[in-house]
């Protein structure tokens, strides 16, 4: 178990989550838990990791909402992602023309990083696809900056996090 407040209990928590699918159009414990049941629940599971980690984060529900409170709070940066950052995405050319996804970052490379996004798909909807996932997503490309939270210092080992082909999709982990 990885230490409440830090980066690699986030991502642990999120791994956990992975091939999660939504049981209903956009009912989930995700949107129980931010009162938001039935609506795009990207947000809702990014607050529902942070939660289960013991992070307190303002409130992801409306994407575009969420990125301009961590612009307001200071938080927001355009480069240099780090691990657990939070990753907001515009997808060009899919009719909307804001911040309409969020995801966490789980790993970084020099042009990408990987994320663990909730409602989204493989080749289908981005931005409401109703599965938990593992995604890679280009700086500069479909990402429109990243949000910081403060988190607690931690030099210990993270979760492992490798690129994986997804399994068949389970339904709605219950706990």
């Amino acid at each position: 178990m990885y230490p409440d407040g830090t980066a690699a209990r986030i991502i642990d928590v999120a791994l956990g989550e992975v091939g999660t699918v939504e049981i209903g159009d956009n009912l989930t414990k995700y949107g129980k838990f931010t009162k938001a049941d039935g609506l795009p629940w990207c947000g809702s599971f990014v607050n529902w990791c942070f939660d289960q980690a013991g992070v307190k984060l303002p409130s992801m529900v409306s994407t575009a909402a969420g990125a301009h409170k961590m612009k307001e709070l200071g938080r927001w940066i355009e480069a240099s992602p780090q691990l657990a950052d939070l990753c907001f995405m515009d997808f060009p050319h899919d009719g909307i023309d804001r911040i309409s996804h969020i995801g966490i970052v789980v790993k970084v490379g020099q042009t990408s990083v990987l994320c663990i996004e909730g409602n989204t798909s493989g080749d289908g909807d981005q931005r409401n696809g109703g599965m938990v996932m593992l995604k890679r997503r280009y700086i500069g490309k479909e990402i429109v900056g990243f949000g910081r939270v403060r988190l607690v210092a931690y030099d210990g080992e993270y979760p492992v996090v490798e690129p994986i082909p997804m399994a068949k999709p389970t339904k709605e982990k219950k706990k």
